[in-house]
């Protein structure tokens, strides 16, 4: 078949010693060495990804998307001795995806709770150890993934494909099985190639849609059907000699917030870039910047935000970049008026495909919930674990976006990588089956680096024990054996044990986990959902709007009329009393015709709206706490919309 190329004796308490000591220079290379460390390495050259002209009839696993997750994926199958075949359709020519072509360069890393290491290790380590750092040369990484593909017999790659689309059958139970792909090869070709078993490791579940997998798409499951997360086109700076890197790192490490700071291959902080006005501020601002150090002299800047992109269509995707290349020219010259630092660097190119956080969400056999991550709830099947904050970037110009919480484990199921109408399918990476408020956290690359090496291993186990991913995530016994694969495959599925979260002891947490599950309370950084500081009553008529969102036709009206007569400051600053509570609630259930202020209260409790183990966690009528408003929203939503959290 024709190969084508895209283009001694010491005594043994020095050992000790020396060892500690290696130990403390590896860790400081790997996190990220102090700024101004060793000189950076020599640019180096993309090595070239070996293809194949045709593919074979048939493969034991097809893995679609080149993305790390996919990489990942594929050579997991490989090295499970399965015949795999790695595909793409998004005119690439390297592998990586968003870290290489998209030049996200700076990793968001799961860290354990001491932050000296990071969950799951296995190929995502082995891919970390051939990199820079926190952040990397995207050569390095290309080359780092291009060895790992290279190095498998088992393993073929065929890029630049036009199409990929599903070859799928009808079970005898209705259910939709996946049999394989048909290629349309770029040459006006196609090629129907038979698997018995395809990942789907696309960025947005491309191929998992067309085969009939369900999916919810963006923030649906909190009811807002119209926004997503911004999309980010990250984009390059030269310039940056080592001199300058020193003195943006003397900049941001002298600063004593604790959102800034260096190192030799990152930077963060320079927040007075949240105050640029940008020219078309419906569509675009800048937040402050993550950059990450290349080995040319130059940066990669992840800190453009873009709204109302739809990435599902070409045009409103050039049309972000050309806003995009209008701003950035703009932004630099602000970065470079407030940091004097920047005045040497230079703009160059933007990354050819754009950084998208959030798209489609399988529904899959189980799907992670906020809950999961505030009760760090273990499951029998976790293959993989997080700890990235829930970070849930900007959906609109007129929000900053918000930090639920701070995580500081949960784990990922088997069962959330597998369709739950579709056979012979896997799903992995940030399209896997999370909820919209938990993929603020899920949806990072090394996380889904992880799931792509589990659903590689688990190929393996379903075809050996015949059965579907279904019966196999079912399966407690099965399960325990892919996890034993997996630890000898080198990753860490014994995580060390973590306390729970103070707010667990809380006696209003059961209130707070229904609004968070809302999004209507937030924990950030500290994790402190504040139960105990003073509502308002601007705030909770905030809340039912929320709640509406979520639950609109269970609680059908807005409830703005219950601030009426009170000034702006008053509304946001006066007590919030029980009567004034259950007006607020009543208006948003019941309309401004039906709810009144003198017996509100009176008809919640008559028709069981709010149970008296709710109203007895009250302290003072006259002073409600977040904590009481919470339990006061969780009653309403379970007798309302018949939802409990």
């Amino acid at each position: 078949m024709k190969n084508w190329t895209w283009k001694l004796f010491v005594p043994t308490g020095i050992i000790v010693i020396a060892l500690i000591a290696l130990a403390i220079v590896y860790v400081q290379g790997r996190i990220g060495q102090p700024a101004g460390g060793n000189p950076l390495p020599a640019p180096a050259t993309i090595t070239e990804v070996t293809q194949i002209e045709a593919p074979k009839e048939k493969y034991d696993v097809i893995v679609v998307g080149t993305d790390p997750e996919g990489v990942m994926a594929a050579v997991s199958a490989s090295r499970n001795g399965l015949k795999t075949l790695l595909v793409d359709s998004r005119d690439r020519e390297i592998l990586g995806g968003l870290f290489t072509i998209g030049w996200l360069n700076s990793l968001d890393m799961n860290w354990t709770p001491d932050s000296k290491s990071y969950y799951n290790k296995g190929l995502f380590q082995e891919w970390f150890e051939e990199i820079e750092g926190d952040s990397f040369d995207i050569t390095t990484a290309a080359n780092a993934f291009h060895r790992m593909v290279e190095a498998e017999e088992n393993l073929e790659v065929r890029l630049g494909l036009d199409r990929i689309d599903p070859l799928v059958e009808q079970g005898a139970d209705g259910t939709i099985v996946v049999q394989g792909a048909k290629l349309s090869m770029g040459d006006g070709t196609t090629a129907e190639v038979a698997a018995s078993a395809v990942i789907d490791a696309t960025q947005d579940a491309d191929f998992g849609a067309a085969a009939g997998a369900g999916f919810t798409f963006g923030r649906e499951d909190i009811g807002d059907h119209e926004t997503l997360m911004a999309v980010t086109p990250v984009y390059k700076l030269t310039g940056v000699t080592p001199e300058v890197w020193q003195a943006i790192a003397d900049a941001l490490n002298k600063d004593d917030d604790s959102g800034t700071g260096a190192n030799a291959h990152s930077a963060w902080g320079y927040k007075k870039m949240w105050q640029y006005v940008a020219t078309n501020p419906e569509r675009i601002r800048t937040r402050g910047p993550n950059l990450g150090r290349l080995n040319d002299e130059s940066m990669l800047v992840n800190a453009v935000q873009i709204f109302g992109v739809d990435p599902f269509d070409q045009a409103s995707v050039e049309e972000a970049y050309d806003i995009a290349r209008k701003e950035i020219p703009l932004m630099l010259d602000f970065m470079k008026e407030h940091y004097p630092e920047m005045e040497p660097v230079e703009l160059g190119e933007l990354a050819t495909e754009l950084y998208v956080r959030e798209t489609r969400h399988l529904i899959g056999e189980y799907r992670l919930s906020v809950v999961d991550l505030l009760e760090q709830t273990p499951h029998y099947d976790d293959i993989a674990y997080g700890s990235y904050p829930v970070d849930i970037q900007s959906t609109s110009p007129s929000n900053t976006g918000a930090v639920l919480m701070d995580p500081v484990k949960y784990g990922v199921p088997f069962r959330a990588l597998v369709p739950q109408s579709v056979d012979g399918l896997l799903v992995v990476g940030r399209a896997a089956s999370f909820d919209t408020l938990p993929h603020g956290s899920a949806r990072v690359v090394p996380l889904g680096m992880a799931t792509g090496q589990a659903a590689g291993a688990a190929v393996k186990l379903a075809l050996d024990e015949q059965v579907t991913f279904r019966e196999l995530g079912a399966s407690e016994e099965l399960v325990k054996r892919l996890q034993e694969l997996l630890t000898e495959q080198g990753m860490d599925l014994n995580p060390p044990a973590t306390e729970p979260y103070a707010f667990m002891s809380h006696p209003q947490y059961e209130g707070m986990k229904a609004a968070a599950s809302m999004a209507i309370a937030q924990g950030g950084y500290s994790n402190d959902f504040g139960l105990d500081l003073d509502s308002n009553p601007q705030r909770l008529v905030q809340n039912m709007a929320g709640v509406a969102k979520v639950h609109k036709a269970a609680i059908p009206y807005s409830a703005a009329k219950a601030t009426e007569g009170m000034n702006e400051d008053e509304a946001k600053t006066m007590p919030l009393t029980l009567a004034q509570a259950a007006y607020t609630v009543a208006l948003a259930l019941y309309g401004e015709d039906e709810a009144k202020p003198e017996d509100a209260l009176a008809r919640l409790k008559s028709e069981g709206m709010w149970t008296e183990a709710s109203l007895g966690t009250i302290k003072n009528e006259q002073k409600l706490t977040n904590g009481d408003v919470y339990m006061l929203i969780k009653d309403t939503v379970a007798k309302a919309a018949g939802k409990t959290y």
